[in-house]
């Protein structure tokens, strides 16, 4: 991954790093063959950029950590969750614009 804001969420590390996290995190659940999941690349590292210390960003390899995506029903990607306090805030399917995302985080600094 590109960027240094941008974190690796695994099976392993989700409930400590994503559910007991003390401020919101926005979850892309991708996979290394997903064109459109790279393409979301780019929005995701300006978005954990400018999110820094208010935000946790990261991906989750939908491919290598099966448990998480089954979890909270995974069924196409690009898929990104919002999470707040162990909670779905909002989801995501499909590429998206930046602005949703970003009104999306506003909304719960609100």
């Amino acid at each position: 991954m590109a960027s240094n804001d941008i974190q690796e969420f695994t099976d392993g590390n989700f409930d400590a790093e994503v559910i007991k996290s003390d401020i919101p995190v926005l979850v892309d659940f991708w996979a290394e063959w997903c064109q459109p999941c790279r393409m979301l690349t780019p929005t995701m590292e300006e978005l954990a950029d400018e999110y820094k210390g208010k935000v946790k960003i990261g991906k989750l390899d939908t491919d290598s950590n099966r448990d998480v995506s089954i979890k909270y029903g995974i069924s196409a990607i690009p898929t990104i969750i919002l999470f707040q306090d162990g909670e779905v805030k909002k989801k995501f399917v499909g590429l998206t614009p930046k602005d949703q995302f970003a009104a999306a985080l506003d909304e719960l600094e609100g």
